[in-house]
């Protein structure tokens, strides 16, 4: 009999809800929702934020996040019948049917685009764009090594949509916008190439495109450097065209800057045996720990 080691943070148990959540990776949420919050938090310093609207920005968050997620999943079966690390995932496994997970996502796009309009006219226009985009990642390893910045586009949607969520107008100056989008793309293309490190034998042998499968190993570690370094020089970059943020905000951006070289440390060329503390316990707490200083300098400063 052979045993398929489930992949890191699979969520135990039987039952629907947990297959559901276990094909959306919800765990994984902890990536980039409290980077949404960020977005809000810094629209509150010119706008009034209504908790109705709290509530939608969590609402649109998650439901786009599930139709990514298991559109992804809905588009990959094949794939993930054939590799080693992902055949147990809940389709190839038939937990859940191409079916229900395409019932799913309609739903969860459905919420999404409701929630949007719910928000202002600005989100609602914007939404079908955002979802085209974060659906269209799926298809990218097929074509393009450069699937990992894509995939850190569809991320940092996520900070820019609930600023204009909360204002319903780009940020002035427009560039601190870009600046925080530009951190968050760098940061999550930076760990989902490490993430990505253990598949190269497969991608290649698949045909499949990645940064670590045509750079290898070592030349995808120095990618993915370059990308944590630009990504901790961004989120620095905000504090100095947002005169709202001062001497916490860039003390928290040195201990961000420390952890995003901490995570780098744990993963080598030689020795992958720690890409699943790098890529989910540290950037979950790159995430939290980045939202609470800003909303710490927001009330108490």
């Amino acid at each position: 009999m052979t045993t398929h080691r489930l992949e890191g943070q699979h969520i135990g148990g039987r039952g629907r809800l947990v297959d559901y959540s276990n094909l959306v990776k919800l765990p994984h949420t902890i990536f980039a929702l409290p980077f949404a919050l960020v977005g809000a938090t810094l629209a509150s310093y010119h706008h009034r934020v209504d908790p109705w609207d709290v509530l939608l920005i969590l609402a649109a968050f998650t439901s786009a996040r599930f139709a990514a997620m298991g559109f992804n999943r809905i588009v990959d079966r094949a794939i993930d019948a054939r590799n080693p690390r992902t055949q147990m995932r809940e389709i190839p496994a038939g937990k859940l049917s191409v079916g229900e997970a395409t019932a799913a996502v309609v739903a969860a796009s459905a919420v999404f685009i409701f929630c949007a309009a719910m928000l202002n006219r600005v989100c609602l226009v914007l939404a079908p764009f955002a979802l085209g985009w974060i659906l269209f990642y799926s298809y990218t390893k097929r074509f393009t090594r450069f699937a990992h910045l894509v995939l850190g586009l569809a991320l940092a949607i996520a900070p820019v949509g609930a600023y204009l969520a909360v204002a319903g107008e780009w940020s002035r100056p427009p560039a601190a916008l870009l600046v925080l989008a530009g951190g968050v793309l760098c940061w999550v293309a930076g760990f989902d190439i490490l993430y990505s490190l253990q598949d190269i034998d497969f991608d290649r042998s698949q045909g499949l495109h990645s940064i670590p499968a045509a750079l290898g190993l070592k030349g995808a570690l120095a990618f993915s450097r370059v990308l944590h370094l630009l990504s901790a020089a961004q989120f620095v970059s905000l504090g100095f065209l947002l005169p709202e943020l001062g001497a916490a905000y860039f003390t928290g951006t040195a201990i961000i800057a420390g952890m995003l070289l901490y995570e780098q440390s744990l993963v080598k060329s030689d020795d992958l045996s720690k890409i699943d503390a790098a890529f989910f316990n540290i950037n979950g707490a790159i995430s939290v720990v980045f939202f609470l200083i800003v909303l710490g300098e927001r009330l108490f400063a």
